[in-house]
Formats: C-alpha cells, sequence, structure tokens
C-alpha cells in the first residue's frame, strides 16, 4: 500500500544517509574528479554502512529492503553534494535483476559483493545505432558447445574502469522461430576479446563513460542469467528501478542547487534588503522546491509499487517520475545558477558544473520525448508514429 507519509525507518535512513553525504559533500567529489578518481572512500564506507546494498536481500548480505530505501540513499547522498551514479547500475540494475532471475550460483557470487561495496557491476545496453530502440540491438550471442560466444559494441556504459563485470544486453536466436530476443549476460571485464575505450566527454563525473568491444567474448552456460526465452521481462525488471533511482539523482541534485541559491538569497544584499526578500528570486526559488517535491512524490509512488511487485504500475509511474525529476532538476538548477548571478559561475561556488549534469537526468537513461511517447501510447491509448 502506497502512503504520503514518510516511515520512521526511512526518516532515520534519510538521516543518516545525509550525515555521510555531509561528512564527503560537494568538495570530495569535485577533487576526485580533478584528480581522475572514482569515488572510491564514499562508495567503501556506503558499503561497510550497508546503504550500497539496502535493497539486496539479507541473505545475501542486503538490507531486505527495496527500490524505496536505495533511492533514498541516492537522493541524500546528492542532496549533500556527492552523489554516487553507480548506484543506479550495480546493486539497483544489475542486483534486482540478480535477486529476481538469477540461479543460486549467481547470486551467491555477486550479491553479496554488491551490498558491501566490494565487487561492482556495469551495465551495457546502449548501442551506437541502436539509440532509444532497443529492438535494434545488434549484440548477439550464439552457442559454441556448451559455451555462449558473444559479439557487439555497447556505447556511453559508466563506470566500466571500476566494475569486475558488466550484465551485458544481447540477443540470441530463438530456435523455433529464427528471431532474435533479448537476453541478459554477465560479461568478466577481464575477458578475452573484452575491450572498453573511454569516450571524452564535456560532462565532467567521477564515473566515466566508456564504449566496448565484444569480439567472439567466449562465456560459460551459466554467464546467462535467468530463463533464455523471458527477456524482455528480465530486463524490464531493472530498467524500472533504473528509472525511479535517475529520478532519485536529480531530485538530489535540484535540492542540493536549491539548498545553495536559498543560502545565498537570504544573506547577498544589494539595497536595503536581501535579495530572497525580493519576489523576483523568492517566487522561481519556491517554485523549484515545489516542483522537485513533486517529482518526489511520483518517485515515492513509483519505488512502492515496484517493491509490492506491480511492474506494470511501477513501468508507468517510474517513466512519470524519471520525467519530472528531470524537468524539476534542470530548473533547479537553472534557477540557482542564475539568483547567484556572476557568482553562480564560479568555481568557488560549484553550481556552473551541474548545468550540463542537470541536462543528463533528461536524456538517460531514456529521454523526455520516448517517455511522452510512453504514456501517450500506454497509458492515453493513442496510435503510434513508429
Amino acid at each position: 500500500m502506497t502512503t504520503l507519509v514518510e516511515s520512521e525507518e526511512h526518516k532515520a535512513l534519510r538521516s543518516a544517509v545525509a550525515a555521510l553525504g555531509k561528512r564527503y559533500g560537494r568538495d570530495y567529489l569535485t577533487r576526485t574528479v580533478a584528480e581522475g578518481k572514482p569515488p572510491t572512500e564514499l562508495w567503501s564506507e556506503a558499503g561497510k554502512l550497508g546503504y550500497l546494498g539496502v535493497n539486496l536481500p539479507e541473505e545475501y548480505g542486503g538490507g531486505g529492503g527495496g527500490i524505496a530505501e536505495l533511492s533514498i540513499v541516492l537522493e541524500e547522498l546528492g542532496a549533500a553534494g556527492s552523489p554516487l551514479l553507480m548506484l543506479v547500475v550495480s546493486p539497483a540494475i544489475c542486483g534486482t535483476v540478480i535477486s529476481r532471475f538469477g540461479t543460486e550460483d549467481q547470486k551467491r557470487q555477486w550479491l553479496p559483493g554488491l551490498a558491501d561495496g566490494t565487487r561492482l557491476m556495469a551495465f551495457g545496453i546502449t548501442e551506437p545505432d541502436a539509440g532509444s530502440n532497443s529492438h535494434r540491438i545488434t549484440t548477439t550471442a550464439r552457442r559454441d558447445g556448451a559455451d555462449w560466444l558473444l559479439t557487439g559494441r555497447k556505447v556511453f556504459i559508466s563506470g566500466v574502469d571500476m566494475a569486475d563485470a558488466v550484465l551485458i544486453v544481447g540477443r540470441t536466436e530463438d530456435a523455433r522461430t529464427g528471431r532474435l530476443k533479448p537476453c541478459l549476460f554477465i560479461v568478466p571485464t577481464d575477458a578475452e576479446g573484452f575491450r572498453k575505450r573511454p569516450i571524452d566527454m564535456e560532462l565532467n563525473a567521477a564515473e566515466k563513460q566508456f564504449e566496448l568491444v565484444l569480439d567472439d567474448v567466449r562465456l560459460p552456460a551459466d554467464a546467462l542469467v535467468g530463463d533464455e526465452d523471458a527477456g524482455l521481462l528480465q530486463l524490464f525488471a531493472g530498467l524500472n528501478p533504473e528509472r525511479v533511482m535517475t529520478a532519485a539523482f536529480a531530485i538530489g541534485m535540484g535540492r542540493y542547487a536549491l539548498a545553495k541559491a536559498v543560502e545565498y538569497a537570504r544573506d547577498r544584499t544589494v539595497w536595503k534588503a536581501p535579495i530572497g526578500a525580493h519576489q523576483a528570486i523568492a517566487h522561481p526559488l519556491a517554485q523549484a522546491h515545489i516542483d522537485l517535491e513533486l517529482a518526489r512524490l511520483m518517485m515515492h509512488k513509483a519505488a512502492l509499487l515496484y517493491d509490492a511487485g506491480d511492474d506494470i504500475g511501477a513501468g508507468e509511474a517510474a517513466n512519470m517520475a524519471k520525467y519530472a525529476a528531470g524537468e524539476a532538476c534542470v530548473r533547479a538548477v537553472d534557477q540557482a545558477v542564475h539568483t547567484l548571478g556572476g557568482n553562480g559561475l564560479t568555481r568557488e561556488f560549484g553550481l556552473a558544473s551541474l548545468i550540463t549534469a542537470a541536462r543528463v537526468s533528461r536524456i538517460a537513461p531514456v529521454s523526455r520525448e520516448m517517455i511522452l511517447n510512453y504514456v501517450s501510447h500506454q497509458t492515453l491509448g493513442l496510435p503510434k508514429s513508429y
């Protein structure tokens, strides 16, 4: 059952994670980016405290919660200025898929490490020529005796340099129809034939983006996650949490930017009163807060629906939450920078870099236009144009 009132357990989790985030803060993340390093110290401490695996089953070292709890972790770290992008990928997508569909051996091999932060898994779905059309994925797996041979390319895959393996979305041929169907494979990053190349991004982030080349990567039979014939079901079991967590990432970023702007508007005095006393400054900030709160409500609904096992209801809500949070984040960051004027573009105040980062929540993992397509087709029943 969904509720608008946050439980005492969730409040306690939110408070504890906020305290951790505050100990690191924006300065820590800025420093790791400048040094070209991943946020290893924060990741490790979050793992030791049980926050990385809060959504994973207790019998495999997790917290026994769900995406509702994991989204709180990411939101609060973001609000403190130290979001961990790989929370979206490693425990939310990969951990969820393995928890729901993996074999007992796969669960025991991967989930404890994903939960305590000692292992990390990336996720590979996007391809150069497929874009938002997952039906055009050309990465294919073919049988060779008991093994699989995986061939293809992936782009914009986050954190591969940090990962022990990548959960790759490929396609296999249906023996009955000859048609290709999606399947998920665990591919170790040290596998022969697996190559990664960093993508030169204007976006400054601690987590790097990579292009992957898979050249007849040989995998054992047990690299396949779940049922060979249930690929789409398994794929969307990971994509709904991805959308919820992207919303959490965006809301946390928006809250951080807004808090900086509010603090500045309270103190900055140009004439007789602080600039925050003027409605031209105050009202846009109030509107940004309202938008973020509304997006958070939809994110909360989506997480609870997913954790309750309502995949269809969660699909609609998760897409809406991601859309609302992305829009709210971009507006909040823009207004925060505008509130600070020239100071909003200085390194001292640390907001200018968020202008680019905020756009990510509109673009990835699915564009806002594709979400509008989803709502128009699935919710409103309008015909497709493609």
